[in-house]
């Protein structure tokens, strides 16, 4: 890299800062710049060291990581990394404009260290290279979602597609964006997310909150449905089985592909396997290429496919990727994704 990136760490745990601190700077890539002990510590260290990434505990005294990204970004728009244990304000961080989220280790298993510290590095490269979005005012927690659209007559081809969508860095809010703009009774998606276990569940709940349709962590057998989302389980790999005239998922422990599990790509390879024409692909803001051999297929077998593009991405990898090797029908914005969706369906 032609310089390092700047690391500033803020968290109220001496052990844990030491931690961070020590390993972070054995990276050649990496130069930590400073650290703060809560966030009015940050508020003032941050204008001045100019960070390049800043790595924070959602759970700090005072002032949590969430209410701090809040008050951070729109004043200095820094890659935020949240660093977390199993707590639902992480995704309120993100909606507050976070690009990404490591779950905290148990410290005293040297391999659950290891694995910690390797993808906090891998994110911080990530985040490095992100575009801070910041929203004027992220979505409540209790906004109401269940009744804020109506049912759509679908035809019967629209009402029998299994909808895909995948996504990475960034991609939380953005499927969020998405599944809003649709109604109630669209027809069945499955989503995979890169996200670790446990937040998958987490996620699939907020989202059911906020969406008119319904939405829940994937298992084994759930059928996919009109009106439902199904989220794949984070450290399982997910696909798509078909059951006579019906489509379900299968959520099983297998082996990484294009370096994740659950996998965009594996997901995506089942529907061209299994639904072909009878499907739409949606790739979306994410590092890397996983997604994108998996979308072409799916456009090879007779798939409508979806791109998010550059502008409207934290990170433009995986959509770039599927872009460039002609896996993608329509590249659009986050913000009309779902209209383009919607106007596809109606065709059908």
């Amino acid at each position: 890299m032609a310089k390092k990136i700047r690391v500033f760490i803020v968290d109220d745990s001496l052990l844990f800062r030491k931690v961070l601190i020590d390993n972070l700077s054995q990276n050649p890539n990496i130069e930590v710049v400073g650290y703060a002990v809560d966030a009015f510590d940050a508020e003032r260290k941050i204008p001045l060291l100019k960070p390049d990434v800043v790595t924070l505990d959602v759970e700090m005294p005072m002032i949590n990581g969430m209410e701090f990204v809040k008050k951070l970004l729109p004043k200095h728009p820094v890659p935020v990394i949240l660093v977390s244990s199993l707590n639902l304000n992480v995704f309120e961080a993100l909606s507050a404009g976070a690009v990404d989220f490591v779950k905290k280790p148990d410290m005293s298993s040297s391999n659950t260290a290891s694995t910690f510290l390797n993808t906090l590095i891998s994110k911080i490269f990530i985040a490095s290279r992100a575009v801070i979005k910041v929203p004027v005012s992220p979505p409540a927690l209790t906004e109401p979602g269940k009744s804020a659209m109506g049912k759509t007559a679908f035809s019967l081809n629209a009402s029998n597609t299994i909808i895909a969508i995948g996504a990475s860095t960034g991609g939380t809010e953005a499927t969020l964006q998405v599944l809003k703009d649709l109604p109630a009774d669209t027809p069945g998606i499955v989503v995979t997310q890169h996200m670790p276990e446990g937040f998958t569940k987490m996620y699939a709940d907020r989202l059911n909150r906020l969406c008119s349709m319904n939405v829940k962590e994937a298992q084994s057998g759930d059928a996919i449905e009109r009106g439902q989302v199904l989220i794949a389980p984070g450290d399982l790999q997910m696909k798509v089985v078909k059951m006579g005239s019906r489509y379900t998922v299968s959520c099983y422990p297998g082996e990484k592909v294009s370096g994740h599990r659950p996998s965009v790509d594996v997901l995506f390879q089942s529907i061209a396997d299994t639904a072909g024409a009878s499907s739409v692909g949606i790739i979306m803001t994410g590092m890397g290429r996983d997604g994108a051999e998996g979308l072409l297929n799916m456009k090879k077998k007779g798939a409508f496919t979806i791109g998010q593009d550059a502008e409207s991405c934290v990170v433009y990898g995986m959509p770039m990727v599927a872009y460039n090797i002609g896996a993608v029908t329509r590249q659009v914005s986050c913000a009309n994704i779902a209209g383009v969706l919607m106007k596809h369906l109606s065709s059908l």
